[in-house]
């Protein structure tokens, strides 16, 4: 990663903004899952990952409560990460077909893994404050990351938060809602691409197939140029 990166990455790793938050992740760090009981969780706010060279970023909502604020990493060591691991290396994004641990070897091709919010709020429910302090962070994202090309956003919140970053500095006129699988051109030139959640319920359901990420996937690839 560039030296702005790791910056802004030790500048989220030590964020305390937000109290309710903080108090939270100190919670789940001590009430651990019972198939967690033994490991030391990460119980701070999670960066994203991935390359400073990306043309395409992925970004979800928040870490999970026993993903990434247990492991240190985005969409790691949960059911939603396995999901999403399987297809990116399907389509030859990653080197390999999960994400486990900080130092499992992972690699991804142009592409940076990051969420809106980098701490986990309780019931998955942020407040509106909570994403205003944050947004900081995700907008110094953007801007370092030069040769991006596309947003994939994995599901409504993800989706319509990053929007509601872009309508700030932006005036966006097109009527711009959530549908699997539509691209939107954002004023900057980016494309935004809106996928379900690989979420256990989505899948489980079939609202979302192995099938259905891969194309969509195969397409943001496309757009990038990669």
């Amino acid at each position: 990663m560039s030296i702005k990166f790791k910056k802004l990455n030790k500048t989220i790793i030590k964020c305390k903004k937000c109290p309710r938050l903080t108090n939270f992740i100190k919670k789940i760090s001590i009430e651990k899952r019972k198939q967690n009981i033994n490991e030391k969780y990460w119980a701070k706010p999670v960066t994203g990952f991935g390359n400073s060279n990306a043309k395409l970023m992925i970004i979800g909502l928040a870490p999970a409560a026993h993903g990434g604020t247990r492991t240190g990493r985005a969409f790691t060591g949960d059911k939603s990460g396995d999901f999403l691991f399987k297809s990116l290396n399907s389509v030859k994004i990653s080197n390999q077909n999960f994400s486990q641990h900080l130092n499992d070897g992972l690699k991804l091709k142009y592409t940076y893994i990051t969420n809106i919010l980098k701490c986990v709020p309780p019931d998955d429910k942020p407040m509106n404050n909570e994403l205003t302090s944050c947004s900081d962070y995700f907008i110094k994202e953007l801007d370092y990351l030069k040769d991006l090309k596309v947003i994939v956003a994995l599901g409504k919140v993800a989706f319509d938060n990053c929007l509601k970053i872009y309508k700030k500095k932006f005036i966006i006129k097109e009527k711009i809602i959530f549908k699997h699988n539509k691209r939107y051109s954002l004023p900057d030139g980016k494309t935004l691409i809106a996928c379900y959640h690989p979420s256990p319920r989505n899948v489980n359901t079939k609202v979302l197939t192995s099938l259905m990420i891969d194309q969509l996937l195969k397409k943001a690839k496309k757009i990038a140029k990669f």
